[in-house]
C-alpha cells in the first residue's frame, strides 16, 4: 500500500487508505484544492518540470563532451552531431539528438560546494548560501529556504481544482544512512507549504540503484548488496471502494468519521492545519476519473508502455505528464533513488547500460507527448543535479573495477526544453578541461528566476510568513538567451 507521506509525519499518524479507499494523504494545501479553478497565469509556461537526477550528472558524458582533451579528461564516449547544426552531445542520448530543437542547454552553471547534501539544498531551492540555522546534517528545519517546488506552489494560481499545484515524486530523498536531504520543502514558508508527495517508489535497499526493474545496478560493484533489488512501483491507488459508485460517494460520506482519530493524532502533531478543508480536498480526489488517470501509470497501454518504457524513470515521467495535463503546476522528478547519479566508478557502463537508455526513451516521450498534444510550448522541462563530475578520472579500486568522476560544484550542465525555451540553443561554455565556466556563469539563483519567470512570477513577488513578513522571491535574475 502506497502513501502520500508528508515529511514531518509517521506512518502512524498518517490516515489509513482502507478506510474510504484513499491513500493516506498526508498534507494540507488549501491553496493548491481550491473549490473553483484559479485565474490562468501570465507567463510563457503555465507548468514546469523538474527533473532532478541526485547524484550528480557528468557533464563530460553528456551535455558538454571534450573530445580534444586528453584521455583521463575525456573518458570513453564520443560526441554526435545533433540536428542543431554546431551542437554536439553524447552518443548514448540519441533520441535526444533527434529532439534537439526542442531542447537547449546551459554548460556553465556554477556553486561552491562539491557536497552531496548542500549541493541538494542549492538545486532544490535556487539559494546557493544558507540560512542561520543550516547544519548540513540531512534534517530538513524551519530555518530552511523554502523550496523551488514551494515557491511556485505558493506563488503560481492553482489550475486545478483537484491537485495540488506542487507534487514532488515518485519518492522522497533518502539518504542511505536514513536522513532526509533538506532543501525539497517549505522551510521558512512553513510546512503546510510543502510540495505534496507521492511516494509510488517506496524507500528500499539504498545500494541498490537505476531505474528498476529493467535497469538496477548495485551501488559498489565489488561490494554488492546480499539480496536483490526488490522494490516495486506501484502507482496510488484511490479507486472508490468496490460497490461504492460515484453516484453512491455522497451517501458514504459518513465512513469519513472514522477518520476522526487521526484527526486527533494530527492535531496533536501540530503539523497540519485547517484539515477541514484538507479533508473536503480529499473528497474531491476520489471522485475524480481524470485524476485517477494520472496515477495509473504502471496499468496504462502497451503502446505508452513502450514509449517512455516499463521502469521506474519510464512511469515517473509518464505521471508527470498526466499531472500536468490535469492541471498542476510544478512537478518535481527524482529521476532515482538519493545520488543513483553519483559515479564515482564503473562511470561508462553505468551511464551506457544503466543510467541513459530509460533516460533518453522517457524524457524523448514526454517531449513527444508535450508536443502532440499542445502543450511544449506552455510546459517547461528543467533537468539538473546537485552538481557536475570532476574533470579527470578518478579510480577507487577497492569499490568499483572501472573509473568514475567524484563531485564537482564548479560547472554542470543543464537541460532545458518547452515552455517558451529557445530550443538548439547553448548557453554559456565551460573551459578546454569542463571543469570552469569559460562564458556566461549561470547560478542556481538564476536556474530558478528563470523557471519563476516562465511561470508569471513578476520579479518583484515575494510570499509572506505567518506573521505577514514579505521575502523577495528572485534572488538572481532569468538565463539569458532561453526565453
Amino acid at each position: 500500500m502506497q502513501t502520500w507521506q508528508h515529511p514531518a509525519l509517521s506512518r502512524r499518524t498518517m490516515v489509513q487508505a482502507g478506510a474510504i479507499g484513499l491513500l493516506g494523504l498526508g498534507s494540507n494545501h488549501l491553496q493548491g484544492l481550491q473549490a473553483a479553478t484559479a485565474a490562468p497565469i501570465n507567463g510563457t509556461a503555465k507548468s514546469c518540470i523538474y527533473i532532478f537526477l541526485s547524484g550528480g550528472l557528468s557533464q563530460h558524458e553528456s551535455f558538454d563532451l571534450k573530445p580534444e582533451a586528453p584521455a583521463e579528461i575525456r573518458g570513453e564516449f564520443s560526441p554526435i552531431d545533433t540536428r542543431t547544426p554546431g551542437i554536439q552531445i553524447s552518443e548514448h542520448l540519441p533520441g535526444l539528438a533527434q529532439r534537439s530543437g526542442d531542447w537547449s542547454v546551459v554548460r556553465s552553471l556554477t556553486h561552491p560546494t562539491n557536497d552531496h547534501t548542500l549541493g541538494h539544498y542549492y538545486m532544490l531551492t535556487g539559494r546557493s548560501t544558507v540560512p542561520l540555522g543550516f547544519k548540513g546534517d540531512r534534517q530538513p528545519r524551519p530555518s530552511d529556504w523554502p523550496s523551488i517546488a514551494s515557491v511556485v506552489g505558493d506563488a503560481v494560481p492553482a489550475r486545478s481544482n483537484n491537485l495540488p499545484p506542487a507534487i514532488v515524486l515518485p519518492e522522497r530523498l533518502v539518504h542511505w544512512s536514513g536522513g532526509v536531504i533538506p532543501g525539497a520543502y517549505g522551510g521558512q514558508m512553513g510546512s503546510r507549504r510543502d510540495p505534496f508527495f507521492i511516494e509510488a517508489s517506496p524507500y528500499g535497499n539504498p545500494f541498490w540503484r537505476g531505474a528498476y526493474p529493467e535497469y538496477t545496478f548495485p551501488n559498489e560493484t565489488k561490494k554488492a548488496p546480499p539480496s536483490p533489488d526488490d522494490r516495486v512501483f506501484q502507482a496510488p491507488n484511490i479507486s472508490l471502494s468496490p460497490g461504492m459508485s460515484t453516484g453512491r460517494l455522497n451517501g458514504r460520506l459518513a465512513l469519513l468519521e472514522s477518520l476522526d482519530e487521526q484527526r486527533r493524532q494530527l492535531e496533536r502533531s501540530a503539523t497540519v492545519q485547517q484539515y477541514d478543508g484538507y479533508r473536503e480536498s480529499a473528497v474531491s480526489l476520489l471522485a475524480s476519473p481524470g485524476v485517477r488517470r494520472a496515477f495509473d501509470v504502471t496499468q496504462t497501454d502497451d503502446a505508452t508502455q513502450q514509449r517512455y518504457g516499463r521502469n521506474s524513470f519510464g512511469w515517473s515521467l509518464l505521471m508527470a505528464f498526466r499531472l500536468i495535463e490535469s492541471g498542476v503546476n510544478l512537478v518535481q522528478v527524482n529521476l532515482g533513488n538519493n545520488e543513483t547519479w553519483d559515479n564515482h566508478g564503473d562511470i561508462f557502463y553505468r551511464l551506457k547500460e544503466k543510467l541513459f537508455p530509460p533516460t533518453d526513451r522517457a524524457l524523448c516521450a514526454l517531449l513527444d507527448d508535450l508536443r502532440t498534444s499542445g502543450r511544449l510550448d506552455s510546459t517547461m522541462i528543467v533537468m539538473a543535479g546537485e552538481f557536475g563530475r570532476t574533470p579527470k578520472l578518478s579510480t577507487l579500486t577497492a569499490s568499483y573495477p572501472g573509473p568514475g568522476r567524484d563531485h564537482w560544484g564548479a560547472v554542470q550542465s543543464v537541460f532545458f526544453a518547452g515552455g517558451g525555451i529557445n530550443g538548439g540553443t547553448v548557453v554559456g561554455s565551460s573551459d578546454a578541461l569542463g571543469g570552469y565556466p569559460a562564458s556566461l556563469p549561470q547560478s542556481p539563483e538564476n536556474m530558478a528566476a528563470t523557471i519563476y519567470h516562465a511561470l508569471g512570477i513578476p520579479d518583484t513577488a515575494a510570499w509572506h510568513d505567518d506573521l505577514g513578513r514579505p521575502h523577495p522571491i528572485y534572488h538572481g535574475t532569468p538565463i539569458p538567451g532561453l526565453l
